[in-house]
């Protein structure tokens, strides 16, 4: 754990967390301690973490000048982008909730997450994320033309590619985050765990409403494929490299292509944790298969 910082204790399984203003307020100031720290630890990147955090009052106003920077152009100007995200994280204070709550999940579920600072700076997925629910917000203002053209910028800078329509709910940890890929009419819920290369899409024929609906605490390894209308249950994990096309169980684990249920279609094998929080990936294979290299 870096110096300085104070773990709070995780919640027990199954209660939904809210997060208040002075949880905001309290991540808020292990971020800035973070920087001052790591810029009298590396001096060469003390300017830059005076311009990106130390410099702001508010992490709003850090994130809306760091996705600015992002995300800007020759012609959509850092300045102008500042100025819209702040405007729009002051209009729906959810925003930034919303936000906290991505920032913890990355620093419980990654190990590689060595500070908020970090994901805040770093952290693609986080910033994609970021990206999107503020091209969302645009969306469902009818500002649709502007919702694409910064779905168009997270697509190129992040290669991340979030329909601004999508619904997208908090706690969301997008790990490593490259390549993945979410269609127009998916949902996905709260404390939801996605690897890189995953795509929610439709199945090329639909129309409508076409894409997966995640539930709650859902985990998605790595290259998984969800194609269509179909409810992945809560808590459940789908494995990597997966195929999946019919809905998934709550508490279960899809793995294959086509996919298939741990334990049977008719009595698969269900868990008590919750995966997308545990981020376990692999306590299904004795189950699943006896093949061993």
């Amino acid at each position: 754990m870096p110096g300085g910082e104070i773990r709070q204790p995780a919640p027990p399984k199954d209660v939904v967390v809210t997060y208040s203003e002075d949880d905001e307020a309290w991540v808020w100031s292990q971020i800035k301690a973070e920087a001052r720290r790591d810029a009298e630890s590396e001096p060469a990147l003390a300017s830059y973490l005076y311009s990106t955090i130390l410099s702001h009052s508010s992490l709003e106003r850090s994130l809306s000048f760091h996705l600015g920077n992002k995300l800007c152009s020759s012609t959509l100007l850092s300045t102008l982008l500042y100025d819209l995200f702040i405007n729009t994280f002051s209009s729906d204070p959810s925003l930034c909730a919303a936000a906290v709550a991505d920032l913890r999940a990355a620093r419980m579920r990654d190990p590689a997450c060595v500070s908020f600072s970090h994901c805040l700076l770093n952290y693609k997925g986080f910033l994609a994320c970021q990206a999107h629910r503020l091209a969302h917000k645009l969306w469902t203002q009818s500002r649709r033309p502007l919702a694409l053209a910064l779905h168009s910028r997270v697509s190129d800078v992040f290669s991340v590619d979030i329909h601004p329509a999508a619904k997208i709910g908090k706690g969301i940890l997008f790990d490593h985050a490259t390549g993945v890929v979410i269609g127009e009419t998916a949902v996905i819920g709260n404390n939801v765990s996605i690897l890189h290369h995953v795509t929610l899409g439709g199945t090329g024929k639909a129309c409508g409403d076409r894409h997966p609906k995640i539930g709650d605490g859902v985990l998605i390894g790595a290259g998984a494929t969800i194609l269509g209308n179909v409810k992945i249950g809560e808590g459940a994990k789908i494995g990597a490299g997966s195929v999946v096309l019919i809905d998934v169980p709550a508490r279960t684990t899809a793995v294959g292509n086509p996919a298939r249920l741990v334990g049977g279609k008719e009595k698969p094998t269900r868990h008590e944790e919750c995966a997308g929080e545990s981020m376990d990936h692999t306590s299904f294979i004795s189950e699943w298969s006896d093949y061993i290299i």
